[in-house]
């Protein structure tokens, strides 16, 4: 018999999250062609596209509880619903994202299942006969990477980090043969009750799903001195990002904080304005796939691990990058 694997889906306002197709990419590797991919929706109306999505891309069955507890993230509501998941299908893994909520379900998952747990994955690697699996995931704010596997006989939990691995495909009209099932599902009392949701950066893209992130440092002065980084951002299709001492300054707000101790970002691309290069900065954002520096002082530190260094100043250099890529998506 096949791998069952399970993925909890996460979503926002009606939309999956982009690390959750990552992870449903995952789980079909995991699951190999005899296996089955199963996935779980927790929402309070508004499961139906994020369920055909997930059919489209490959999902055998995906299981929705729909219930007004689940509305708004509460961890005893959601951790009820990965029992209930886990009970029904009885998975030989289960792969979350590595989000705020994704790490906070996961250990509680695989306690309560007896699960094994490894976190922060950023690539997977399976064997030809599909016995073998290694889990690699960064250690010392990226500095060294560690390959780790699961001892047999025990359920995996797994949490994947967002733009490391590729999203699951759409398959062709033909092969989309899944199914929605409804998971058995009984409210448990609640902690704590959400009764709204404010996003200081709403419209923005989620920094850890961005492709293209354009961050500024201490080297910007002031808020206003962010408006050319998301004019930059902007048309790029991207979003913008802050070092931790322009968000202690008050530039932006700590949402857009990139670092140790903010946010962990892999973009394709990554342009660090007036940002010195501190450790802890480089932190959450030395995997970038292409890092773009551009500071006043040659001897910055940012310039160590930047691919491509532009030593002058921002406010001169970062509207001519702006302009010279407007003229380039226009001219093809």
């Amino acid at each position: 018999m096949g791998k069952k694997i399970l993925v909890f889906a996460e979503h926002r306002d009606g939309a999956l999250r982009r690390v959750a197709l990552e992870a449903l990419g995952a789980a079909k590797l995991l699951a190999g062609k005899d296996g089955s991919v199963h996935a779980v929706l927790a929402s309070f109306g508004g499961a139906a596209e994020p369920a055909a999505e997930l059919i489209a891309r490959g999902a055998d069955v995906v299981h929705i509880a729909d219930d007004p507890s689940l509305e708004h993230y509460a961890p005893e509501a959601y951790i009820a619903v990965l029992g209930a998941a886990m009970t029904a299908v009885g998975p030989s893994a289960l792969l979350l994202g590595h989000t705020a909520i994704g790490r906070e379900l996961a250990p509680r998952v695989a306690v309560a299942h007896g699960a094994g747990h490894i976190a922060d994955v950023t690539a997977i690697e399976v064997s030809s006969d599909g016995s073998d699996v290694a889990f690699t995931r960064p250690l010392y704010a990226g500095k060294a990477f560690e390959r780790r596997s699961f001892l047999p006989g025990h359920p995996w939990v797994i949490t994947v980090r967002p733009n490391n691995l590729p999203p699951a495909e759409l398959c062709d009209a033909g092969d989309r043969g899944g199914s929605v099932a409804v998971l058995p599902y009984t409210a448990p009392p609640l902690l704590t009750a959400v009764r709204g949701i404010v996003r200081r950066t709403s419209g923005q893209i989620d920094l850890a799903e961005a492709d293209v992130i354009v961050s500024g440092g201490r080297g910007v002065r002031s808020a206003a001195g962010f408006e050319p980084l998301h004019a930059l951002a902007a048309a790029f299709g991207g979003t913008v990002g802050a070092s931790r001492a322009a968000c202690d300054a008050g530039y932006c707000d700590y949402a857009l904080q990139i670092g140790q101790t903010g946010k962990v970002v892999t973009p394709q691309l990554y342009i660090a304005c007036g940002i010195s290069g501190a450790i802890q900065h480089l932190a959450g954002m030395s995997q970038s796939r292409t890092i773009v520096a551009i500071n006043k002082d040659p001897d910055a530190p940012i310039f160590g691990i930047a691919d491509y260094g532009i030593v002058g100043d921002l406010f001169e250099i970062v509207p001519l990058l702006k302009e010279e890529v407007l003229r380039a998506q226009k001219s093809g």
